[in-house]
């Protein structure tokens, strides 16, 4: 009887020990879902501002130049007076255009910030698009963190019927929409920074920026329907 005492309770050990391990190995998994869930949505509302964007009539120099910019910053809610660095801010998807095939980029991760935006009086919350122009304005995105109008030059796009800019040289132009309609919106000072861990959580892996939008190491297959609808957008003009 002591025999099968002593061989029932080691036996019992190993199955605890084998729960505990099962326990730890599986744990990780659905919270890593959860992030990568997490991305995927802000990357779903993303296509759905760029949509909101090409559907506006205002939004005509936006469309016409779209073929020629070096990539696109969507910002599907940038709140002001919100939780990113004690003032507003939100979060957002670049993908790059690749001058040489047209291919857009998979999407990398980003936070835009800053102590006070220029928003109109009462306004909170706006959809807000950032047309990537030169190349100093893409390679600014390769590093962990920037400052519009500083290290970078940043103005406000043009809007409305025969829109033009003429003589404008900034890096990068801001478009915003609040509730349908055009919001004036000045980002100068805003300060832009990388996402890693949005990044290794949609990847899989640890990136960099540049790896994402220029050398194409990673890949999602979940991001193809804002690609596409970026090249669809961009042909239709």
């Amino acid at each position: 009887m002591k025999k099968i005492s002593k061989l029932s309770r080691a036996m019992a050990g190993i199955f605890i020990c084998l729960l505990v391990v099962g326990f730890l190995v599986i744990l990780p998994a659905p919270l890593t879902g959860a992030v990568e869930a997490e991305e995927q949505a802000l990357v779903d509302k993303a296509l759905t501002t760029f949509n909101n964007f090409m559907a506006n009539k205002d939004m005509g120099y936006l469309k016409e130049h779209l073929k020629n910019s070096r990539g696109l910053i969507i910002i599907p809610s940038l709140v002001k007076g919100g939780f990113i660095f004690g003032g507003s801010g939100g979060h957002g998807v670049l993908l790059a255009r690749d001058e040489k095939t047209g291919e857009w980029s998979e999407p990398a991760f980003y936070t835009v910030g800053s102590v006070s935006f220029g928003l109109l009086a009462g306004l909170q919350d706006s959809e807000v698009v950032l047309l990537v122009r030169t190349l100093r304005g893409l390679e600014s995105l390769y590093t962990s963190s920037f400052k519009l109008g500083a290290d970078v030059s940043v103005a406000t796009g043009p809007v409305g019927g025969g829109a033009a800019a003429r003589g404008v040289t900034a890096d990068m132009l801001s478009f915003a929409i609040s509730k349908g309609a055009y919001a004036g919106l000045s980002l100068d000072g805003a300060v832009v920074g990388t996402r890693d861990k949005a990044n290794h959580a949609y990847y899989g892996e640890t990136v960099r920026p540049v790896e994402i939008i220029a050398t194409h190491k990673v890949k999602n297959p979940h991001s193809a329907k804002i690609r596409d609808a970026l090249a669809k957008a961009e042909k239709s003009m």
